[in-house]
């Protein structure tokens, strides 16, 4: 479990809850499915963990935010699956597999439009900078799938442009999330910026981390298909340190991977992974999502309350920078 159990089984209740039509079944029995399913639950937590560092009177003024973050993330990963054509969403049938990729797309706005809803249950003056927040936050992240799918036509990408792709797509909904909560709670603008900070930085070590899982994690707790990435020929930051470092004489066996149909999933993956350790790509992958994590430790040092209210913030991020899975 991540975080405080308490306002995780707050939000898990509150989604049980969710009063959706029951017809057309076909638009809702989707939206009821995705966010049946086991996830951590972390962004909507973020709400309100972002609302409790800063003494929020009552947490439950903050929980329509939490569920808009968790409907926006839901309808965002419904679409992703559908353009990244993948099977699994954490271990379970993904929503265009299970059922096509017209309901997909149509359930999945159905779960944006019931997200900028939720935050209309939030007090009236609030609401003008949390629609700000949240639409910023919103648009990024599809610019940062946008960048996601046109670095699959692009020969070479760098690490700052991956980097910035992944601040985009996942780090910023992260940050948002934080933000959204010290809105409700009053903080300052200053408080604002460096929680926001805080979860950018953490999200981005999050990405890189989930990278390496892809290839390295358990196939049993990962709830994704392992190495998945290298069967796609995703450009994830090991690829992209790999192709940068790579010496003459494997730049063959580079580009045998990438376009030799007749080579069997498994068979690709094992002779990856062998240029991923002779290249120490892991090693470089791991110490880069460091560096990231420190910086998303410095932000939170310098929000302006006492370290004992910190304390789950710090814990959510240790956990999530150990987690196999």
């Amino acid at each position: 479990m991540f975080g405080n159990t308490l306002y995780v089984e707050k939000i898990q209740h509150a989604l049980e809850q969710s009063n959706f039509p029951a017809t057309p079944d076909n638009l809702y029995d989707p939206v009821r499915y995705m966010l049946s399913l086991s996830g951590k639950r972390i962004r909507p937590l973020l709400v309100l963990l972002g609302a409790d560092l800063f003494n929020i009177e009552n947490i439950d003024d903050a929980l329509p935010a939490s569920l808009a973050i968790e409907y926006f993330h839901n309808f965002s990963l419904v679409h992703d699956d559908i353009m990244d054509n993948a099977p699994l969403r954490r271990g379970k049938e993904a929503v265009h597999k299970k059922w096509n990729e017209s309901v997909a797309i149509l359930s999945g706005d159905a779960l944006l439009v019931k997200a900028y809803e939720q935050l209309a249950f939030v007090k009236v003056e609030y609401i003008p900078e949390l629609l700000r927040i949240f639409s910023q936050l919103a648009i990024e992240v599809c610019e940062g799938q946008q960048y996601d799918m046109d670095f699959e036509s692009i020969d070479s990408i760098t690490g700052d442009q991956y980097i910035e792709m992944i601040r985009l797509k996942t780090s910023v909904l992260l940050g948002g999330a934080l933000e959204m909560g010290a809105i409700i709670a009053n903080a300052t603008l200053v408080d604002r910026k460096h929680i926001n900070n805080f979860g950018v930085n953490l999200g981005i070590a999050f990405q890189l981390q989930d990278d390496i899982l892809d290839v390295y994690g358990d196939p049993s707790t990962f709830g994704k298909q392992i190495a998945g990435d290298i069967i796609a020929n995703k450009k994830t930051i090991l690829y992209i340190l790999l192709k940068s470092k790579l010496e003459q004489e494997d730049t063959q066996e580079f580009e045998d991977l990438l376009t030799n149909k007749a080579i069997t999933s498994d068979e690709k993956i094992t002779r990856m992974k062998n240029l991923y350790q002779k290249y120490h790509v892991v090693q470089e992958a791991g110490e880069l999502k460091g560096k990231y994590t420190h910086l998303a430790y410095e932000s939170l040092q310098k929000v302006n309350v006492t370290e004992p209210q910190k304390k789950e913030l710090y814990s959510l991020a240790d956990n999530l920078m150990r987690r196999t899975q």
